[in-house]
């Protein structure tokens, strides 16, 4: 039931967005409208809370990242999972399935339906009967062949004034770029000219948050996915949802009450859901989406890949160890996803204020020898820079200036997703980086796309039989991993809330302690960065903790040796 104090929240946030640009009895509609869509929500939805521990983890794939040709996609991969990884994973994020004009799906169609190749609405409640179900809502954009765009040129419902237009005045000399093509496109509409904006692609035309009808729109989706078994929402790009005249056009805002406004409904509905914010941004800007424990429920950790790669690239952990050692701990309610890799690459932009020109700019001519093509964005409309390096987290770790042949890659990216797995948050696998995929080099050449290297697609009975060879390189990949993950379900120290504490033991070491939140469990995760052995000496207390990943070597003075790049969690029990 939703109390007086509940409905004056709502309406505090929808005048923070519009007080400007609507009257109070426009207002007053869309606050009613809101209240009665949660109102006939939980009429019809029982209680349903959710808990996260260290048993949550997650799994990111596309509906076809496993097919074949006799099934739906979603199916087959639900059948991939159940046999591979329902021990693993309890959480699978869903990379967006609707009907799609481009970009991998990201150029949405329509929301309210799922891409027929794919499968069905079913197949997703299905899944969700065992797993939690994350899902996109492409937000800032629509694709220019879809219904709403479709209807927006003849100026009818759904679609009419959804998509954001301005004249000639606008002032876009500030504005900030993922990427490097025309922003805006001329375009005439009923014998008036204006520009349409387009952050992303020609093909994904922003949408217009101005009007209120189209937040109201991304409410009914949120539901709508709930009522199909999603209970957590990444809101993609959400950064560049709000425009104004003469501003840099992300993190305004308005942007961060639109996010406080969802957070407040889905806060109010019976069943329990969580928003991510993705904000491939600098480090402030990216946290300040947690807001005061009042927008997003997760964040990614951004800067975690690229300093994390580089760190073993470089062998050297000083970067990485800055970073963390100055990272806030996330209060109850609110955590970090982290990640590796990603449907996209290693963002660049979360590195700024982290690393200086001259090793930014060594850390990528050492991925462009490993084989990384790079995406660029545009800077005050002239400047292009490096937004991401595209390139799969095997090929980006497989050799270094200091191992050239590569003899060590297998410790490398094993270590790498230790540190990832066992640090502050949750942990989010990418479906590929599970089998130490490459870069998907036939399809680029195909496409031309750089995004492509890293969205290779497995057939269900070639992954399968690669698996089942014990020798083969996708199943040691995926037995180290594996066996990572299950270890860290049965932390209490590995909670994503757990207490974490940098450990300073010199630049060829990475060190943190993390302690669960009952305090009975400590855990205190050690990587050698280096390509030599190394020797440690720590408090006598620890000699007697034992080593979750394999048995401990220690020499005849009791010193702990780390063999290159292994990883070591010392737990007290």
């Amino acid at each position: 039931m939703l109390t007086q104090k509940d409905q004056k929240t709502i309406r505090s946030k929808l005048d923070n967005i519009y007080k400007i640009l609507l009257s109070k009895k426009d207002i007053d509609y869309f606050e009613n409208e809101i209240v009665q869509i949660i109102r006939y929500f939980n009429k019809k939805n029982q209680k349903k809370k959710k808990k996260i521990s260290e048993k949550t983890t997650l799994v990111i794939c596309y509906g076809d990242s496993v097919y074949s040709r006799k099934k739906k996609s979603i199916k087959v991969f639900q059948n991939f999972f159940q046999k591979k990884l329902k021990n693993c994973f309890n959480t699978i994020h869903f990379l967006p399935f609707y009907p799609s004009s481009s970009d991998s799906g990201f150029a949405v169609k329509d929301h309210y339906q799922v891409d027929k190749k794919l499968g069905n609405w079913l197949d997703i409640k299905n899944i969700s009967n065992s797993n939690s179900v994350m899902a996109d809502m492409v937000i800032n954009h629509s694709s220019a062949r879809g219904l709403w765009f479709k209807n927006f040129l003849k100026k009818k419902e759904p679609g009419k004034d959804y998509f954001l237009t301005v004249d000639s005045k606008f002032n876009t000399s500030n504005v900030v770029r993922p990427r490097d093509h025309k922003l805006l496109k001329k375009i005439k509409i009923f014998k008036k000219s204006d520009y349409l904006w387009r952050t992303f692609s020609p093909d994904q035309i922003d949408l217009n948050f101005k009007n209120p009808s189209v937040l109201i729109q991304f409410i009914k989706i949120m539901l709508h996915l709930i009522n199909n078994g999603v209970t957590i929402f990444r809101l993609d790009a959400i950064a560049y949802l709000w425009k104004e005249n003469g501003t840099k056009c992300i993190n305004l805002k308005q942007t961060h009450e639109i996010i406080k406004l969802l957070r407040n409904v889905i806060d109010l509905l019976n069943i329990q859901t969580k928003i991510i914010t993705e904000t491939n941004l600098p480090e402030k800007e990216n946290l300040s989406y947690l807001g005061k424990n009042d927008e997003a429920n997760w964040i990614y950790n951004f800067s975690l890949p690229p300093l994390l790669i580089h760190a073993f690239l470089f062998e050297n952990s000083s970067y990485l160890n800055k970073w963390s050692k100055n990272l806030p701990k996330t209060k109850n309610g609110n955590c970090y996803l982290n990640f590796i890799a990603s449907h996209d690459g290693i963002g660049i932009r979360p590195t700024e204020g982290l690393l200086n020109k001259k090793t930014l700019n060594n850390f990528l001519k050492r991925l462009r020898k490993n084989g990384s093509k790079f995406s660029y964005r545009k800077i005050h409309n002239k400047i292009k820079k490096v937004y991401e390096a595209n390139i799969t987290v095997f090929d980006a770790l497989k050799k270094s200036d200091y191992d050239q042949k590569g003899i060590f890659y297998l410790e490398r990216y094993i270590s790498a997703h230790a540190i990832m797995i066992s640090f502050e948050g949750i942990p989010a696998i990418y479906f590929n980086s599970m089998f130490g995929t490459s870069n998907d080099e036939a399809k680029y050449i195909i496409t031309g796309n750089n995004r492509d290297l890293n969205r290779y697609k497995w057939n269900f009975k070639n992954i399968s039989k690669k698996l089942n060879d014990k020798r083969s390189k996708q199943s040691i990949f995926y037995q180290y991993i594996c066996n990572l993950l299950n270890i860290r379900r049965a932390q209490k120290a590995f909670h994503p809330n757990a207490s974490r504490l940098n450990i300073n033991l010199g630049s060829n070491i990475f060190c943190f302690k993390r302690t669960s939140i009952d305090k009975k469990q400590t855990i205190l995760c050690i990587t050698n960065l280096t390509s030599k052995t190394q020797t440690l000496k720590l408090k006598k207390m620890y000699n007697k903790w034992k080593n979750l990943i394999k048995p401990l070597i220690k020499n005849e003075k009791n010193l702990f040796m780390l063999k290159p790049f292994e990883t070591i969690w010392l737990s007290n029990k």
